[in-house]
């Protein structure tokens, strides 16, 4: 398996990870953090979310004057735990 198809099935485990906890009630839906963070950044665009099932995170893409910036929330609290430019 070429290391993008095992990128592809990594993140396909976790998208379904994060959708098992999220019905569990073990933590919050991407909709409901989006709900919570997207506020927050104002005069950016929103590229999309990527969930770390290890970190039980997700990592919001966005982008504003042509630089990316990310925001990484805890799925469980929806607390912001890093920024990274």
């Amino acid at each position: 398996m070429s290391p993008s198809a095992a990128q592809q099935d990594q993140e396909r485990g976790d998208q379904g990870e994060a959708r098992r906890e999220a019905l569990a009630g073990t933590q919050l839906s991407l909709r409901e953090i989006e709900r919570r963070i997207l506020p927050q950044m104002q005069g950016s665009e929103y590229l999309g979310p990527a969930y770390d099932s290890t970190a039980r995170a997700y990592r919001l893409k966005f982008i504003r004057d042509g630089r990316v910036s990310y925001v990484d929330v805890d799925a469980r609290t929806g607390r912001i735990i890093g920024r990274s430019r």
